[in-house]
């Protein structure tokens, strides 16, 4: 199994992962976002996908997009192929896309919408927090495409304030924060062991 990023040699798959999305959402009825295979094939094109192979067979996708003008990026359509669900494939696929996303597009805030435990926790490892829907894009192009979810009524009802999606996002800007805390915090945590043990050597002595 190679999880990768998609270029132009996989747009032969595009066809099966349509129809692999489109039957996953059926079974699931909430809202994956339905797309042609042209629009796949653009994604893969562009480096803005990252696909799982076995050998040559199909396994596993997902693809990144952008919306505000680059403000924000979503990993959609996250999906492995039922033969080879079960296994932490789509986990894989998960980490591969954001380590993809954040590298294009290092200054964007990456968002995720979903009702599934399972990709909740995924983007937990990842980062991600869960917020509101207005700390999300407000571009109106990502919304309309909600609209082929059996739950679209109760998002426009609400005025896209919310939905029985949770909304989470990786701020990069709050991140590094975080990550520079915890480096001063380990600096001062190891200088302080330093001084600790050259005490306790000048006491012995």
């Amino acid at each position: 199994m190679k999880v990768v990023i998609a270029d132009k040699s996989h747009i032969k798959y595009a066809e099966i992962i349509c129809e692999t999305i489109a039957e996953s959402a059926a079974v699931r009825g909430t809202g994956i976002a339905r797309r042609t295979p042209e629009y796949i094939a653009t994604k893969m094109e562009n480096g803005n996908a990252v696909i799982a192979l076995d050998g040559d067979k199909f396994a596993g996708f997902c693809y990144i997009e952008k919306w505000g003008h680059g403000k924000f990026v979503a990993n959609s359509g996250l999906i492995v192929h039922p033969d080879y669900r079960g296994g932490g494939l789509a986990r894989q696929i998960k980490h591969k896309v954001f380590e993809h996303s954040r590298t294009k597009f290092p200054d964007a805030k990456v968002f995720s919408i979903t009702t599934g435990l399972a990709v909740m926790k995924m983007n937990t490892e990842l980062g991600y927090k869960p917020v509101p829907f207005s700390e999300l894009t407000d571009d109106p192009t990502f919304w309309d495409g909600c609209q082929t979810c059996r739950n679209y009524d109760v998002l426009t009802r609400t005025n896209r304030k919310m939905c029985l999606c949770t909304g989470m996002l990786y701020d990069p800007e709050k991140q590094d924060k975080k990550d520079t805390k915890k480096v001063k915090e380990k600096v001062f945590n190891r200088l302080k062991h330093i001084k600790e043990a050259m005490f306790l050597k000048k006491d012995k002595k």
